[in-house]
């Protein structure tokens, strides 16, 4: 991490856990361990408590965030959420091209740019995931298809507005499945993802882009990733549902 150049963030991706209760409790927990972070700490919880963060962390240094919108403003999209209703909510970030979201609903890079803009021009800071299939990795093309979907998904937007995005590798053969990177394959990909960015937006834009991991990253190996210097933080999965478990990873980026 360089955090006297870019922010560092912790970001946890609850996915379609707890229920407000539990979000609830999960929050009240999280709290006080978090009260000291030297990093940005983000919740990215689902729709339905959504009021519940935004209420509980209110006057907190814990910041909430969804884990998708839409990229029109309003219309016949049944099921679907506009970044303006979430700015409305106090949302202040938003998930955008999970891998799961790529694999189970159809996402692409097209609607990844599309809702990319939409979040950007309603005021959110998306967090813009991308990574390889293990298949794709194993074919030796990990570097190919990383370029792809940055020129791809951050088409049209412009420097100012990509220094407000976050970027997540988060290799899709390490989502869920126990497999994380190495530090070093983490901070080759991550360094990758900045030097297409200065291809594309030069070096001090490049420079100032928070990159995350976000592949299985947890409390017994978040130090060794976040010591690299292209890591600037994670999106985190199941341990962000482990207050004492995202808490040492807070601590983690606030040491590092």
């Amino acid at each position: 991490m360089k955090k006297d150049i870019r922010r560092a963030v912790i970001a946890g991706n609850w996915k379609m856990n707890k229920t407000r209760p539990e979000a609830k409790a999960l929050i009240e927990e999280l709290k006080p361990l978090a009260a000291n972070a030297g990093c940005e700490v983000v919740i990215c919880v689902p729709f339905t408590n959504l009021e519940t963060a935004v209420t509980l962390t209110e006057g907190t240094n814990v910041k909430v965030g969804a884990q998708n919108c839409h990229f029109a403003k309003s219309g016949a999209y049944t099921g679907e959420i506009s970044a303006d209703m979430l700015t409305e909510m106090g949302v202040e970030y938003v998930v955008l091209g999970h891998s799961e979201r790529r694999q189970y609903f159809g996402e692409t890079d097209e609607t990844v740019n599309k809702r990319t803009k939409a979040a950007l021009e309603a005021g959110l800071k998306p967090i813009v995931c991308v990574g390889e299939l293990l298949w794709e990795r194993e074919c030796g093309i990990t570097e190919e298809v990383i370029a792809r979907q940055i020129k791809l998904d951050f088409f049209s937007v412009s420097a100012e507005d990509l220094k407000k995005c976050i970027i997540a590798y988060e290799p899709v053969w390490a989502i869920g499945t126990g497999k994380t990177a190495t530090a070093d394959q983490a901070e080759e990909v991550c360094a990758f993802i900045r030097a297409t960015l200065a291809k594309l937006y030069g070096e001090e834009t490049a420079e100032a882009v928070t990159i995350q991991y976000g592949g299985s990253m947890n409390a017994g190996n978040a130090a060794e990733l976040l010591s690299k210097t292209n890591v600037d933080g994670g999106l985190i999965g199941g341990a962000s549902l482990k207050a004492p478990d995202f808490a040492t990873i807070i601590n983690a980026a606030t040491n590092g």
